[in-house]
Formats: C-alpha cells, structure tokens, sequence
C-alpha cells in the first residue's frame, strides 16, 4: 500500500501536468489565430431585376449587376441603379452587422477567419411606352392647375355710361318710371 506521502505527490504532479497541457491547448488556439491573420471579410452582392444595371454605390461606379463589392464599415450606403429602358432608381441601402460582429462577440470571432456576404436586390420599374404622351399630359395638367388657381378676370362692365364719363345718378325707390 502506498504511503500517504506518496499518493500527495501523484496528485501534484497530475496537479502541474493539468495547467500545462491547458495553456499548450491555450496557446496552440492563439498561435493558430495569429497565423490566419483575423481574416473578417465583408461583401455585399448586388442583383436587380432586370440584369444589367448599371451600379453606383456612395458615388462610385461598380459595374453592372450582378456585383459584388467589399467594404469596411456597416451603416447606410446610397445606391443608384441605371438601365436602358427602366427608370433610374435612387435609394439608400443598410448593412447590417450580424451577431458575431457586435462588440464582445467580435472579440473571439475576429480570431477566426470569417467571409460576412450581405445580399441587396433591386427591382427596376419600366419606362412608360409612349414618353412624349405622357410629357404632354403633364404639361396640360400644369396650364390646367395654373389656370385654376389664378383669381377670376373682372368681368366687362354691361351698363351703358353717359358721354360725360360720369356714372348715372340712381333714381329713388319710389320714383315711378317716365313713359
């Protein structure tokens, strides 16, 4: 049977062998983080519907769609998308941060390599047929506003005045009419 002594010492060296093998693990993880770099990656895929667009995103020509672009900070980004045919569109786009890049979190995920794809999709609207119709509608609608909200012209007077210029006298109420 062993001696107590000697049991105590097992249990030492299983003690010291423990925090060890923990920080080898520890610094295995950090070494192999360390060498991948941190790789976060951010993208954002643009489609529309139709294909083809022509993209501007915060003023800078992209390409036409699909596309993709990389970018660095999560916010609100303007987008212009422009094909024949279709009317320009002219709006603004949020990127969101998932989960993983919120302060704490981001912490232990900017150790791991990590490739974040954020999707935007647009669809055009069509240009009418017939633009000069429609052009001249408007403009018709216009004159007929204008004309609308401008006050009545006085109306000619009918009455006859005298050759003098000056305006007749009334006659009284209870004059009777000379016949």
């Amino acid at each position: 049977m062993p001696s107590m002594g000697t049991h105590h010492m097992a249990n030492a060296r299983t003690a010291a062998t423990l925090p060890r093998a923990g920080t080898l693990v520890l610094a295995g993880l950090l070494a192999a983080s360390a060498a991948a770099g941190g790789c976060m990656r951010r993208s954002v895929e643009i489609t529309s519907e139709p294909a083809g667009a022509l993209v501007w995103v915060n003023d800078e020509e992209l390409g036409r769609t699909p596309t993709a672009f990389d970018f660095k900070w999560y916010g609100r980004y303007d987008v212009r998308l422009v094909l024949e045919g279709h009317q320009p569109l002219l709006t603004s786009a949020q990127a969101v941060a998932p989960l993983h890049e919120y302060p704490g979190p981001d912490l232990v995920a900017s150790a791991i390599p990590n490739h974040t794809r954020l999707k935007w999709h647009f669809v055009l609207t069509p240009e009418p047929a017939d633009r000069a119709a429609l052009e001249a509608a408007v403009v018709e609608r216009a004159r007929a506003a204008r004309a609308a909200a401008q006050p009545p012209a006085e109306a000619p007077s009918t009455e006859a005045k005298p050759a003098d210029g000056k305006p007749a006298e009334a006659a009284p109420a209870d004059a009777k009419p000379a016949q």
